[in-house]
């Protein structure tokens, strides 16, 4: 059994539509699950999705900088 730890939250407002409120509703009434928690895993996926477009730290080995120790490339 893997056992999840919970992170604080913080609360905002989205705007869905009828369709997927009734949709969102349905979805909880066979499984239980909170809307919230299918509306954060929707934003999870939509944010590993499009990684590549935020901005994070350089790799070590990315290209853009010599390994340590090592001269640039000219």
């Amino acid at each position: 059994m893997v056992t999840v730890m919970p992170r604080k939250k913080i609360s905002t407002t989205v705007y869905i539509t009828p369709e997927q409120d009734a949709r969102l509703k349905q979805l909880h009434a066979r499984t239980k699950v909170p809307v919230a928690e299918y509306i954060r895993q929707g934003i999870d996926l939509v944010l590993d999705r499009y990684k590549d477009q935020m901005p994070g730290q350089v790799g070590l080995f990315d290209g853009s900088a010599p390994p340590s120790g090592a001269s640039p490339k000219q």
